[in-house]
């Protein structure tokens, strides 16, 4: 099988075509797939005949990630409690572009796993990526006025369910800073001060990590006693440190010395709003390496 060459489009828009596989599947091993089999296709194409390459590519990648996603709905069905999507490292320069950073954020992504297929593919193209309608139509396989109508049904739909309050990059990491002060020191009342008292949290272990709540924990007394507990319990050092997640400060969690969590939060008025903890380790190859993400 021949590979991508320099100077060839595959290569030049490779970046952009993982964060739309991305973005339509909360998957980055799913979206490396995708990717894999949208190489073969375009490989075969006479490639000379088409004009637009970008378009041409970002067209494949969204057929194929349409596909993908019936797998992974199959998968889902058997899958033991919270599903969260799989956490991306990424440079502290994407928050500099806040629409990419927000679409990325394991809190956008959550919002658009409330969508189907069609809708979230449309939703990412139109939104994140600006793709006109008669293109969308064309990947999607709708006509350019059903593209319109269900680009704005999905635009309610998010927009009903994600965070209205827009948080500066500097006050997310200083909430994150206090956040892992607290549970470094194991101190309760810290960890009270820097979580909102309706605060929820979420996590997913896959049924592959004992303590982790199969259920959303709800409120900061029960989740701050929830937290130090599980820590207490758990022989060895848990140790917290900041790094980037999906474009936004977050939290990696080391026990012994070895990643057995990342944590990404939403911020509102100082304080920790929503908690999603990814424990799974099939879900956690991908921290260790900056992923390579563009629009």
């Amino acid at each position: 099988m021949s590979m991508p060459r320099v100077g060839d489009p595959f290569v030049e828009h490779r970046n952009l075509l993982f964060t739309v596989a991305y973005e339509i599947l909360g998957s980055a091993e799913d979206a490396e797939d995708v990717l894999q089999e949208s190489w073969l296709r375009w490989a075969a194409v006479d490639q000379s005949e088409v004009r637009e390459p970008r378009a041409y590519l970002v067209r494949i990648v969204t057929r194929q990630s349409l596909n993908q996603l019936r797998t992974m709905a199959r998968r889902r069905e058997d899958y033991v409690g919270e599903w969260l999507p799989e956490p991306l490292l990424t440079s502290p320069d994407v928050a500099d572009d806040v629409e990419l950073a927000e679409s990325l954020s394991i809190a956008m992504l959550t919002v658009l796993e409330t969508l189907g297929p069609s809708e979230r593919a449309v939703f990412v193209l139109r939104e994140v990526f600006d793709v006109p309608y008669d293109e969308i139509a064309d990947a999607v396989g709708k006509t350019p006025a059903a593209v319109r109508q269900i680009s704005h049904r999905a635009k309610e739909h998010v927009a009903a369910r994600r965070p209205r309050v827009e948080v500066a990059p500097s006050e997310h990491e200083e909430v994150v800073d206090r956040l892992v002060a607290a549970l470094n020191s194991g101190d309760l009342q810290g960890l009270m001060d820097v979580l909102a008292p309706d605060v929820v949290s979420v996590a997913d272990g896959g049924g592959k990590v004992r303590g982790a709540a199969r259920h959303p924990v709800v409120g900061a007394l029960r989740l701050a006693r929830y937290l130090i507990s599980g820590m207490e319990k758990t022989p060895g050092t848990f140790v917290a440190s900041p790094m980037w997640v999906n474009g936004q400060p977050g939290i990696r969690m080391e026990l012994d010395g070895l990643l057995v969590g990342v944590v990404s939060l939403t911020v509102e008025d100082g304080r920790v709003t929503q908690i999603y903890s990814i424990a799974n380790p099939d879900k956690l190859g991908r921290v260790d390496a900056e992923a390579a993400v563009a629009r």
